[in-house]
């Protein structure tokens, strides 16, 4: 199946064809960085991330471009209330932005710019819209003229006629249209500022991600991502300034993910459900955030809530419970296991991203998987021990090359989806040592217990059994009995 993308532009799927063959080029708006990352930017940019990895996998020379919004209001806002210079506030969590996106086993973007570091081209580019007739200057401070594009509105489906004066707009009776917006803001005290030819002041949001996108993916380029809440005014503004500019169509593929909820409420710092990345980190592994992330269509909103987070915690085990017995049983993955034809990745799992990137049925197709080959494993156990059964090379070569190609397609989804970066044994390992320290058990002890419980099955005492299972529930510790041998686990 070909690749077919949900262009927000078409409001339709849309059969993917890039500019150029084989080459994808991807601009998508990065953070403003006047505070930490919350969890909605996080579905933002590991949406993104899969994207791109997908994209790679398909065989495509992929440039992507996430960029830095490192100037603007609410970064001098921020900087003032602390009473900083708003360029090392900005720096302040830019660093910390790469630190969250690193635990996240994000990938970098092929170029991270910085709003800052293109002042000259942003300069360039309101030049040519003033030339044109599309923007003017009043005192020093340049604003583009909406009325002049005839296409505005085409990407959120808003009529001007239809929009009130105030929304989502700055109020300025020298504006020759309420909802023409900023192109340059002329200096005011305390704010950073470049020299221009309209005077001394800095750039508006708008016009930055339009000047660098143009730089490194060119006029018209394939792919440009971001937020729901970005359609209208970011990117509609960036549509209506590049293809001014440039004459020429700016994007042909428009994505936008949705966004993140908290047990059914929006998130917002007034309803005190406002989640830091950074903390939630420490609550949960990295890789089940990004399974709960990717838990449904990236085009549809997300719910956080405690059961969510719990079946993404425990649907990681899973998989990590799964490729421990197939080391246990086989070994650790060796170079010829990576280059082994595989099954489900090339089919469930590509039909899936196939269709507009759904991960929601990615990771469906990635559990069957695991299920299928538990059952292997089962049914391989169960002719060791049986004399009936046993026999013959050529079966055992034949189930190792099946388990082996298993866990071959298990890690190429992976992969994709950015988990399964650890072995099974490092997984384990951490998750032990973090559930115990926190709930204070003693890991000798509770080995002593499933010891204690597995002479009690030899001798058919079920109930001291049952007793001795009971106990270990209520230290928040999960066992499961295993053809090879009984392990446990904490809690999430």
């Amino acid at each position: 199946m070909t690749l077919r993308i949900y262009n927000t532009l078409k409001r339709k799927k849309e059969l993917f064809e890039p500019v150029e063959d084989g080459r994808v080029r991807m601009y998508v708006c990065g953070p403003t960085v006047y505070d930490s990352c919350h969890i909605g930017h996080a579905r933002s940019v590991v949406t993104f991330d899969v994207i791109a990895r997908y994209l790679k996998a398909k065989g495509f020379d992929v440039t992507y471009v996430r960029n830095f919004t490192d100037v603007d209001d609410k970064i001098i806002n921020r900087a003032n209330q602390l009473g900083i210079d708003p360029l090392t506030l900005a720096e302040k969590y830019i660093s910390e932005f790469h630190d969250d996106m690193e635990a996240l086993h994000v990938e970098k973007a092929t170029i991270e710019p910085r709003a800052t570091e293109h002042i000259d081209g942003i300069i360039k580019v309101i030049e040519m819209l003033i030339e044109k007739g599309f923007a003017y200057n009043i005192n020093g401070d340049v604003y583009y003229s909406v009325e002049k594009f005839e296409g505005y509105g085409k990407l959120s489906g808003r009529r001007m006629e239809d929009m009130e004066a105030g929304a989502r707009v700055d109020i300025d009776k020298r504006k020759h249209n309420p909802f023409d917006f900023a192109l340059w803001k002329s200096s005011k005290p305390g704010e950073p500022t470049w020299d221009s030819p309209w005077g001394k002041g800095r750039p508006g949001w708008h016009i930055e991600c339009s000047a660098m996108s143009a730089e490194y993916l060119g006029e018209t380029f394939d792919i440009h991502g971001g937020g729901k809440d970005l359609i209208f005014p970011h990117h509609e503004n960036e549509i209506a300034q590049s293809e001014a500019a440039f004459g020429k169509t700016f994007v042909r593929y428009w994505i936008h993910n949705g966004f993140v909820n908290i047990n059914q409420e929006k998130m917002s710092k007034s309803l005190g459900n406002f989640i830091v990345l950074k903390e939630m980190i420490k609550h949960y592994h990295p890789e089940a955030l990004r399974l709960f992330l990717l838990s449904k269509h990236y085009r549809s909103p997300v719910d956080f809530t405690d059961k969510a987070m719990n079946e993404a915690v425990s649907g990681l085990d899973k998989i990590y419970g799964l490729l421990e017995r197939i080391e246990k049983q086989f070994g650790p993955v060796s170079g010829k296991d990576k280059t082994r034809n595989t099954t489900a990745f090339q089919g469930q799992f590509c039909l899936a991203m196939d269709d507009d990137f759904n991960t929601a049925l990615g990771i469906a197709a990635l559990f069957e998987t695991v299920r299928n080959m538990n059952r292997l494993l089962d049914e391989l156990q169960k002719r060791a021990h049986s004399p009936q059964l046993q026999n013959k090379n050529s079966f055992s070569q034949d189930a190792e090359d099946k388990v082996r190609s298993g866990r071959a397609d298990i890690l190429k989804m992976g992969a994709i989806l950015g988990i399964l970066n650890e072995s099974p044994e490092d997984y384990f390992a951490k998750k032990r040592s973090t559930g115990l320290e926190k709930k204070s058990i003693d890991s000798e002890m509770i080995d002593k217990m499933i010891k204690e419980r597995i002479e009690a099955r030899k001798a058919k005492n079920w109930a001291r059994a049952d007793q001795i299972r009971d106990q270990l529930d209520e230290m928040n510790i999960i066992i499961e009995d295993r053809p090879e041998g009984t392990i446990w686990k904490v809690k999430a």
